[in-house]
C-alpha cells in the first residue's frame, strides 16, 4: 500500500471511531496543539512521560508559557488531575485507524487511559496497512525478557455495556487526537 493511500485509510478509519486526526509537521507544532486542546477544554495539565531530554525541554517551555503545569513522571501521584496526556506513538494500523504504543511504563499508561484527552504523535512511515504487517516488530518486541506492556488504541474510550446505551469515556479518554508527523520531510523514516 502506497503511503499516501496508507494514511487515506487511516484517516477515514478514524472518523469512523470518533478520532481526530491532524498532521503536523513538527514537535513543535504537535505541542502547541496539545497545549491548546488542554486550555480549551479548560485543563491545566498535560502529562508526557516517555519524551527525550531535548523534547522534555521543549514542551516545558511552551507549557511554561501557556501556564500549563506539566507532569513527566510518578503520575500515579496525580490521578484525576490529568487533562491531557501527550504520548510518542510507535506504529499505526490503517485497516483499523489503531494507534499501537509500547506501554510497558506505568507513567504511559496512566497518561492514555486516566487523562480527559489523549494526544498521540504518530511519525507517518510507522503507519502500517494492517496488522500483518507489523508481525515482525511486535514479535521482536515480545522477545525481551522483561515484562512488555503494549496497548493497541482506536478511538476514544467507549463502552455500551449499560443498557447497550454507547457512552463515551467511561474507562478512558474522552476524546483521541492522532496526530500524524510528516517525518518525510526530514527523511527520518522507521
Amino acid at each position: 500500500m502506497e503511503k499516501h493511500e496508507g494514511l487515506r485509510l487511516f484517516k477515514e478509519r478514524a472518523e469512523a471511531v470518533q478520532t481526530s486526526v491532524f498532521e503536523v509537521t513538527g514537535l513543535q507544532q504537535a505541542f502547541l496543539h496539545a497545549i491548546e486542546v488542554t486550555k480549551s477544554r479548560g485543563g491545566s495539565t498535560i502529562a508526557a512521560p516517555a519524551l527525550g531530554p531535548e523534547e522534555h525541554s521543549q514542551l516545558a517551555e511552551l507549557c511554561r508559557k501557556a501556564d500549563i503545569t506539566l507532569l513527566a513522571e510518578n503520575l500515579r501521584e496525580h490521578i484525576g488531575k490529568i487533562q491531557t496526556g501527550l504520548t510518542l506513538g510507535d506504529w499505526g494500523v490503517a485497516e483499523t485507524a489503531t494507534l499501537v504504543l509500547d506501554s510497558t511504563s506505568e507513567d504511559v499508561r496512566i497518561a492514555t487511559s486516566l487523562s480527559e484527552t489523549h494526544v498521540a504523535v504518530l511519525p507517518r512511515s510507522r503507519i502500517k496497512s494492517d496488522i500483518m504487517e507489523l508481525e515482525s516488530e511486535l514479535t521482536e518486541s515480545m522477545k525481551s525478557a522483561a515484562p512488555r506492556y503494549i496497548s493497541f488504541i482506536s478511538g476514544a474510550s467507549r463502552t455500551a455495556d449499560i443498557e447497550r446505551v454507547l457512552t463515551i469515556g467511561v474507562h478512558g479518554p474522552q476524546e483521541l487526537h492522532l496526530l500524524i508527523l510528516d517525518d518525510q520531510l526530514t527523511g527520518e523514516e522507521s
